[in-house]
């Protein structure tokens, strides 16, 4: 390790980007990870957009957890906390981008994308081009990512999947030519590298766990391909004086509201396991923050629910995939059954949803009894069912807050709803991104309240604030 590459106190930062989706970035920001680890340094991992895979990989990678940054489901003040609070204590922080450098919600603007949130941030971008059947080519494509955005430090170019040695002096030939950005290596072609994919995107760090050896491999590739002190030479320090705290501060410890100070802390079950994985981990901070003390359980393993809850948590994440164990797993789904009958405040998101159903029918037809809270099926779809940015307004108080509240999350799904009675109550009025389409969801009966839509609670702090105080009110009866 280089003079220059040891720990100083400072922070360092990059995003890594691509032109397009599928160039491999999510490979390239793990080995990046992983090598600078090496090297010594502390990596602070965070990923643009509501992605909830590609952080458990980068959290195992680096050994801390990773952070979501997004562009519409949180301001930009909110996202600079995020990344301010976070990066503080590391001597790299490493963004690892969304689809192509430029693509946002549409071709007028940058709202949305990796290079707005680079702007945001401050950071350079390390450009990872997939250079299959490509040589001066890449020099045209690099010429115009450089140039597009002058606002927008390109700090080097990472060719991947490359073919040979040749293959890749082609391309530094031809990035000579410009002189837009420089080449920083080459990687090759490696099958065995890839992690599996499956309809949600890559299979989660739960059950593709990211080995030492895996990690070992990758850090060798980055190592011997990419020339890591220059990079490290053209990252900036980061200047991380953060603002006075305010609200948008997401997952800033502080003082609870006076009403909470002497009320004790609430037990709030979390069901965190291969099957529910799906939190931003600032809406766990941020009830925690309220007074809620998080008790995981496994819905897969756990034969009962954890003793004195005062509310259940179910998240996101892949039912289906484990639809007969859960199935099988009768004493939680009656002690559920039983709590959601007895008022207990429970709140689900997309795959929480589906375990509160009747049951999930899966793509072989084959149907898996759930929990039965909620008067409807969910089957499996072999095509995607809904995927996309959405606000939700309360149509009623509930357990999200008073009427009129507001919040932002993302929707992103194979599976539907079968079966659903008309007089089952509907608590969100939801509208996509633009604000053009409206229906109605939000499952609600008794105090369950159930949704496809996963929430960023940092949207809007007072939904977590108002479910801490119904499991309060729980506790008190």
């Amino acid at each position: 390790m280089g003079e220059a590459m040891k720990p100083d106190g400072a922070c360092r930062g990059l995003i890594v980007a691509g032109p397009h989706s599928g160039v491999g970035k999510t490979t390239v920001a793990l080995g990046l990870i992983a090598a600078f680890r090496r090297r010594g340094l502390k990596v602070q991992p965070f990923k643009v957009g509501p992605d909830f895979i590609d952080p458990g990989h980068h959290t195992q990678a680096a050994g801390v957890i990773s952070r979501n940054l997004d562009g519409w489901m949180l301001t930009p003040e909110a996202n600079q906390a995020i990344f301010r609070r976070h990066a503080a204590s590391a001597d790299l922080a490493l963004v690892e981008g969304v689809m192509g450098l430029f693509d946002g919600y549409d071709g007028a603007s940058e709202a949305g994308s990796t290079a707005q949130m680079a702007k945001w941030l401050g950071l350079p971008a390390l450009l990872v081009v997939d250079a299959r059947a490509m040589a001066r080519s890449a020099a045209a494509l690099v010429h115009g990512f450089a140039t597009f955005d002058p606002d927008l430090a390109l700090a080097g170019v990472l060719f991947n999947r490359v073919g040979s040695a040749v293959h890749l002096r082609y391309l530094e030939q031809a990035l000579e030519f410009k002189k837009d950005a420089p080449s920083l290596g080459g990687i090759p072609r490696d099958h065995e590298l890839a992690i599996p994919e499956r309809h949600l995107g890559l299979t989660t760090a739960q059950e593709h766990p990211l080995t030492p050896p895996y990690l070992d491999r990758l850090a060798d590739l980055m190592e011997q391909n990419l020339d890591l002190d220059g990079l490290w030479e053209r990252l900036p320090i980061l200047n991380l004086a953060a603002p006075p705290v305010t609200a948008a501060v997401v997952g800033q410890a502080g003082t609870p509201a006076p009403h909470l100070l002497n009320a004790g802390p609430v037990r709030l079950g979390v069901a965190q396991d291969e099957a529910f994985c799906f939190y931003y981990p600032e809406n766990l901070e941020w009830l925690e923050h309220f007074g809620a003390a998080i008790i995981p359980f496994s819905p897969l393993r756990d034969p009962d629910l954890p003793s004195g809850l005062h509310g259940l948590y179910l998240g996101g994440g892949y039912p289906e995939m484990f639809a007969g164990q859960l199935a099988q797993n009768r004493g939680l789904l009656k002690s559920l059954g039983d709590q959601a009958r007895g008022g207990m405040p429970i709140y689900a998101e997309c795959g929480g949803l589906m375990f509160l159903s009747q049951e999930i029918q899966d793509l072989d037809w084959k149907s898996h009894a759930m929990a039965g809270v909620l008067p409807f099926r969910v089957r499996m779809l072999p095509r995607l069912r809904a995927l996309g940015y959405r606000e939700i307004t309360l149509t009623a108080d509930g357990l999200l807050g008073p009427h009129g509240t507001r919040a932002r999350g993302h929707e992103f799904h194979y599976s539907e709803i079968i079966s659903e009675p008309d007089s089952l109550g509907r608590l969100y009025r939801l509208a996509d991104r633009d604000g053009a389409a409206s229906r109605l969801e939000g499952y609600t009966q008794d105090n369950v309240l159930a949704s496809y839509v996963h929430l960023h609670f940092g949207s809007n702090p007072e939904v977590a604030r108002s479910l801490v105080e119904h499991c309060r009110r729980f506790k008190k009866c």
